[in-house]
């Protein structure tokens, strides 16, 4: 049976006894996408070699007990089972790693080490791994605190089981390139941004977009500290203790007012339409050894957990402030939250797989746009958190060339005076993103790691802002004085996460 075959039946599936709706329609178009994408991803052997530091196997399994609730003996006893079976769900992807091996589908050897080293971190130790620390908060009775320290040492267990065969049995095996080709590259990209795209243009707009934004890091720069250098400017601010926030509480406080302050404005301005049961967002501190950048986490369907911005101290006891702000907004409010918490609200417009669902180049295009929107509104007036918001933007303009160039052999253009003509490399990678990212040397090497082991992810930040930008921008001109921001951005959220095919033909419908 062919894969198109495969998927045909999904309409007398979905709709049998019922009318193709508009919204039906559009989820039909988006799941078979989806499942053709899944099917060649599975006959590739994709699934055999999902080790990676972010997005991955291990990631998503960990991760998941972030999400649990922990109020009551009855949460508890949930984690706890969950807990229980973690060993044998590392042992599933030992085994599926290993068929890989087999099979000759391998992942990077640098992507097994990376997981190596983050599988460790979680087990630390007897007392201070990632799950004894979270058995150690749970007010609950004798025999389940019990229950739960037990568990608890077996996932640490299993972690370190799982760490020693990624550093010896499969790092001996594992593929010693980082890119994968442009051939596996033009897959990524169909499934990061939902439509076909050339390499090439997408290469040489970056660069564009590179000494666009290298440019306007400089004029900002000036304002600052007149005569600096971009990196002589960061170091102050990096460097500078008023310009800093201390302590955890701190700083988990600020990031809430930040987006505490930009829902009231986007409210009280009607920029956005935002329901009542969605109007929080809470700012957390993330468990170390996870990911190196702040993240988000939808809330619950019923939504009594709410959306939550997720930020890594990774051991500081201070944190800079002018890269943060745009940041919150791109994952908080209006970006990821406003996002996928509309598609929870929308429940009975959205089935749930579109509430599920999450195409990059639509969800992290429109946070990317949703940075850019809050420096439209003035929000980055101070020049420290303007020059934040292009260092943002620059890094995201950065990943474009660099995901390109490394995964597709691509070189450096002869017109520039750094590296002209050369192949990329890791190292020339982080060398070029360390220029243009407000982040610390750790956190920029952990970014090049991500890249190469997350193919074709990257693009789609910048790429999906050009998208949403150039849709606005047509509807103003269809529209003219009739043009409603806010009506404009109801639409486009309320169509769920889509490719951006199918995104750019619903939202013509907006203005026709």
């Amino acid at each position: 049976m062919s894969r198109r075959c495969r998927v045909r039946p999904l309409d007398d599936g979905l709709f049998s006894g019922g009318s193709r709706c508009a919204c039906r329609t559009r989820c039909t178009d988006a799941l078979r996408n989806d499942l053709e994408l899944s099917v060649a991803e599975h006959a590739a052997g994709e699934h055999l070699r999902s080790i990676r530091v972010i997005a991955g196997d291990l990631d998503g399994a960990r991760g998941i007990f972030d999400l649990m609730p922990t109020d009551t003996e009855s949460d508890w006893e949930n984690i706890a089972a969950r807990m229980e079976a973690f060993p044998a769900a590392l042992e599933g992807m030992r085994a599926s790693w290993r068929e890989g091996l087999v099979r000759g589908v391998a992942a990077p050897v640098r992507q097994a080490l990376a997981v190596a080293d983050q599988a460790a971190a979680w087990a630390g130790t007897t007392d201070d791994g990632f799950f004894s620390e979270f058995a150690a908060i749970a007010t609950v009775s004798d025999a389940l605190a019990q229950r739960l320290r037990r568990a608890a040492r077996e996932c640490s267990t299993a972690l370190d089981q799982t760490s020693t065969f990624l550093r010896g049995e499969y790092a001996r095996h594992a593929d010693p390139n980082d890119g994968v080709g442009e051939e596996r590259h033009a897959f990524a990209r169909r499934r990061y941004l939902g439509m076909t795209i050339d390499a090439k243009d997408a290469y040489e707009w970056g660069w564009d977009e590179v000494a666009r934004l290298d440019a306007e890091i400089r004029r900002v720069g000036e304002e600052i500290l007149p005569g600096a250098t971009p990196a002589e400017v960061r170091h102050l601010l990096d460097t500078d203790p008023a310009r800093a926030v201390h302590g955890e509480d701190n700083l988990r406080n600020w990031l809430q007012e930040l987006m505490d302050e930009a829902m009231a404005f986007l409210i009280n301005n009607n920029h956005f339409d935002i329901p009542t049961s969605i109007r929080q967002c809470e700012a957390m501190i993330s468990p170390p050894g996870g990911a190196a950048a702040m993240y988000y986490t939808g809330p619950s369907e019923d939504l009594s957990r709410p959306g939550r911005t997720w930020y890594p101290l990774n051991g500081r006891a201070s944190v800079p402030r002018w890269g943060e702000p745009t940041t919150a907004y791109h994952e908080g409010v209006p970006g990821h939250h406003l996002q996928v918490a509309m598609a929870v609200v929308n429940s009975e417009q959205l089935s749930r797989y579109q509430r599920n669902t999450f195409v990059s180049g639509h969800g992290e295009g429109w946070a990317l746009y949703a940075e850019r929107l809050m420096d439209e509104f003035g929000f980055f007036s101070n020049p420290d958190y303007r020059l934040g918001y292009l260092y943002g933007q620059a890094m995201r303009a950065a990943r474009v060339v660099i995901d390109i160039g490394l995964h597709c052999g691509f070189t450096i253009p002869a017109a520039w005076s750094w590296h002209p003509r050369e192949a990329w490399t890791p190292e020339l990678a982080l060398e070029f993103l360390t220029e243009r990212s407000s982040s610390d040397a750790e956190f920029n090497r952990s970014e090049i790691d991500r890249y190469l082991g997350w193919p074709g992810q990257a693009i789609s930040y910048k790429l999906g802002e050009r998208v949403w930008l150039d849709l606005r921008e047509d509807a103003k001109r269809r529209l003219g004085a009739t043009f409603d921001l806010r009506d404009w951005h109801a639409y486009g959220l309320n169509l769920g996460n889509l490719g951006l095919d199918l995104l750019k033909s619903e939202m013509a419908r907006y203005a026709a």
